[in-house]
């Protein structure tokens, strides 16, 4: 379920340049997913390019987040080890709606 509206990612703190896709040269967005099961929910922040973001998308809207993958990090900032996992999917799919068409070969 979406949890906020996409916001840009950008790659300085100044917030000057947009982080874009390393393949397609999208924009990069940022967006916070419900993810529930039984008795339990997580928040999570997923990255999606631009293209990926359907119309229509609004905070508590079930999605599905297609092609989502998980990339582990880790970096020493100030002496002090961070870490995490940083997710990425292609598209997110409103569900209940006719999916993409599929590109013609």
């Amino acid at each position: 379920m979406v949890g906020t509206m996409p916001v840009p990612k950008y790659t300085d703190v100044e917030k000057t340049q947009f982080a874009t896709d390393r393949e397609t040269g999208a924009k990069l967005y940022t967006i916070t997913l419900f993810f529930m099961e039984e008795d339990r929910a997580e928040a999570l922040k997923i990255t999606v390019p631009q293209t990926g973001l359907p119309d229509g998308l609004k905070p508590g809207l079930p999605v599905v987040p297609v092609e989502l993958f998980a990339t582990p990090w880790a970096r020493i900032f100030n002496g002090s080890l961070s870490d995490g996992i940083a997710y990425r999917a292609d598209r997110l799919d409103l569900v209940g709606a006719p999916a993409p068409a599929a590109d013609a070969a």
